[in-house]
């Protein structure tokens, strides 16, 4: 994928979440959220105290997943991390349990494995998917899993015509749920689990739970 694409899309991601956050009242946002988070877990049949090691929360967003582990040693990633604390979208000092990082999943560098990540409507926001799927093997800690959402094409046709055109600026990875399970089993992974949590017209919201 050219590059140019992922930071196009970089940069519509920052203008969206502007936009987004100047309507919310920000506690009650913050509560939404965090219940929010709680029922996404009870739908895929989870719940916070079934983690009980490390947790990695990829493409973290200013309100992510990480705001429910605060018993746990939480690492949350997200490229555009800094900025928003630059434009007060989010308070890291409210979540002393969770080291933020300020980088790409592709810059990003550790020997750790983890035993549980967390890759919420992130994987098709990554520059290369082949060898960023193959990452999230490689930080997976044997016998942990990988918690991946997905908006996953629906129909053939709408596929291709969304990998030619810009019509969803803001990912720049075009897949079907098939392509996607496909490509984060040939790296090791086994399909534990999979759930439709939204059905739309052009895309299904998948949740996979994978193990290593």
């Amino acid at each position: 994928m050219h590059k140019l694409r992922w930071q196009i899309a970089q940069y519509f991601e920052r203008r969206w979440w502007q936009a987004y956050l100047a309507k919310k009242d920000r506690s009650s946002y913050l509560q939404w959220k965090k219940d929010y988070w709680i029922n996404f877990l009870k739908k895929i049949q989870l719940s916070q105290r079934d983690f009980a090691e490390s947790v990695v929360d990829i493409g973290c967003g200013p309100a992510g997943i990480f705001m429910l582990f605060e018993q746990n040693s939480v690492l949350a990633l997200d490229p555009l991390y800094e900025e928003y604390v630059a434009k007060n979208l989010m308070d890291p000092g409210a979540y002393p349990w969770v080291n933020f990082v300020g980088q790409s999943f592709e810059s990003f560098s550790t020997e750790e494995e983890y035993a549980d990540i967390f890759c919420l409507n992130a994987i098709n926001h990554f520059i290369d998917l082949e060898a960023s799927a193959k990452k999230l093997y490689t930080m997976t800690k044997e016998g942990g899993r990988l918690i991946l959402s997905i908006d996953a094409h629906r129909h053939s046709l709408f596929k291709r015509l969304f990998r030619l055109l810009p019509l969803d600026i803001l990912h720049p990875h075009q897949l079907d749920l098939e392509e996607y399970s496909n490509l984060m089993e040939k790296q090791g992974y086994k399909l534990e689990a999979k759930y439709c949590l939204k059905e739309e017209f052009f895309f299904n919201y998948w949740v996979l739970i994978l193990s290593k």
